[in-house]
Formats: structure tokens, sequence, C-alpha cells
């Protein structure tokens, strides 16, 4: 493993990485099966040595994935509620969409935010602003905190991992990855909590009455 590092080291320290990172974070904003986290942590381990340039990445990936936003909310405006009506219900994608559209008329902009680190939310609160005609300004306006937010948390995810073993990038990618998924988890946990609160609980049914006139002796 530590000679697939070294083989990717020229690469990634090389001016080249800001244009993978940028062009992944796009896609990613439309074709969630990219990999733009793995890359900014990536990336964030090896920023901790000196190179690339941690901020750059951060630069890089937020431009990036606001390019991707803004195509996904062209599509929704183009067709978006055609795309979420052929949905399947019950499917975990109806269920992301389902939360994204109760996040944004409960919360507005500050939706695209939260929206940005859920699983498959980036790509379901872009097409759902898009598809409800919400005004691009605002859009843009969130949409560059929601990006820039998450490029450098993503980033800096990475460079705490490299600079705690900066001789050793494998255990700097474990402990990246392993931050990211121990607080991804705590998220849904808190989603899952308040969720079941707020779901109305279903009183059971109450016992059968026997009349006066009933048929039972």
């Amino acid at each position: 493993m530590d000679g697939f590092f070294d083989s990717l080291d020229p690469f990634i320290t090389s001016p080249w990485v800001y244009g993978v990172v940028f062009a992944l974070a796009a896609l990613d904003a439309f074709l969630p099966i990219v990999p733009s986290e793995a890359t900014l942590i990536t990336a964030g381990v090896f920023a901790a040595s000196g190179k690339p340039n941690v901020l750059l990445i951060i630069l890089a990936g937020g431009a990036g994935a606001m390019l991707g936003d803004h195509i996904s909310y062209l599509i929704g405006r183009a067709g978006g509620e055609n795309v979420i009506r052929r949905i399947p219900e019950g499917t975990r994608r109806a269920r992301t969409f389902e939360r994204v559209q109760h996040l944004l008329f409960a919360h507005g902009g500050i939706a695209l935010v939260i929206a940005r680190y859920i699983p498959g939310g980036r790509t379901a609160i872009t097409l759902t602003t898009g598809a409800i005609r919400y005004p691009r300004r605002r859009f843009t306006a969130f949409d560059a905190l929601a990006c820039f937010s998450w490029a450098a948390y993503t980033t800096l995810l990475g460079f705490v991992g490299g600079s705690a073993f900066q001789d050793h990038p494998l255990q700097g990618l474990a402990l990246g990855f392993g931050i990211a998924l121990v607080l991804a988890g705590v998220a849904e946990l808190i989603q899952w909590l308040r969720h079941r609160r707020r779901t109305p609980r279903t009183p059971p049914p109450e016992p059968e009455k026997v009349g006066v006139g009933s048929d039972r002796e």
C-alpha cells in the first residue's frame, strides 16, 4: 500500500490535482457515484506535508461543487418536476427527496447547506430548488456557503489525519475517513431521533363495547 501512495505522490503534488478535484466535485453534484469526498480527504492528507496547497484544494472543491450544483439546478428548472415524479415511491431516493423538500420549505435557503452533508441530499435539493423555481440569486448565495463550507470540512478531515501521521499516509487517510464516518453516523442518529420524536404515535384501538341490544348473550 505504501508503494501505491508513492506512485500517487507525483500526481497529487502536481498542479493537475486542482483540476481533478474541481471536475470530480462538479460531477458529484448530479452524479452521486463520483467519489468527491474521498478525493478531497486524500488531497487533504497529502496537503499536511505542504503539497498540494490546502487552501487551493478547498477553493477548487468548492468552485467545482458550485458549478455542478448550478447545472443540477438548471436541470431542475428545465424538467425537474417530471424527474421527481418518476422516482418510485418507497425507495431510498424517494425518501431523500421528501426529506430535502421538507427541509427546503421549513428552513428556506439554509436547507441547501444542510442537504449538502446528507448522502444523496445535494442532488435532491438542487433539482428541487430548480423545479420549484427558487430565486437564482438566493440559490447562488446559499449554495456558495454550502459548497465552500463542505469543501473546507472535507479537506480538513484529511488534513487532520495527515498532520497526525505525516510519515504514514495510509494511517492518516484511515483517520480522516474514520472521523468522517463517525460524524456522519452521529448526524444520521440525530435525524432519526428527531424524526421519531415528530412521528405521532397511533393510539391503541378502544375495546369493543357490548350494548344492551347486543346479540351476545
